[in-house]
């Protein structure tokens, strides 16, 4: 009877708060976002919108791989037109886009604005605190 009572909406498990970045400002600012708040995502704004998300492989694959430069605008880097929820979508309807669209993290909106990220560790702990996945999801990121 200890067990924690199952979270059923997104609000219930997403990271508040999450790091955003200007689509004209360059990937080194999202990079540095990314390693001061130790994530691989950040959400990008475009005139306080949600534009898309930009990740550490976004990153690595439109720009270190097409040898353009850390000045490169994040919005020539990013995933645009990305899935997003509410926090009032079910835990299961997450789910469900997440593997429909094989994404392993979802803005959370509420008028168009991000107030969350839901990342697919998130939902790891939520569904089992004490699982491997869990473990390596909470775990300290790569320094």
């Amino acid at each position: 009877m200890g067990r924690h009572t199952m979270a059923r909406t997104v609000a219930d498990v997403m990271t508040s708060h999450p790091a955003t970045v200007d689509g004209d400002q360059p990937v080194s600012v999202a990079a540095a976002l990314m390693r001061d708040n130790d994530t691989g995502a950040i959400i990008v704004n475009d005139h306080g919108r949600m534009a898309g998300i930009v990740t550490d492989r976004d990153i690595t694959i439109r720009c270190v791989a097409d040898d353009k430069g850390p000045d490169t605008p994040v919005r020539e880097a990013c995933s645009p037109g990305v899935e997003a929820v509410c926090p009032d979508t079910s835990i299961d309807q997450a789910v469900q886009l997440m593997r429909q669209h094989h994404v392993r993290r979802l803005p959370v909106l509420e008028d168009g604005r991000a107030v969350g990220i839901l990342s697919i560790g998130d939902l790891a702990m939520e569904r089992d605190p004490d699982s491997a996945l869990a473990d390596i999801s909470a775990a300290e990121g790569n320094r």
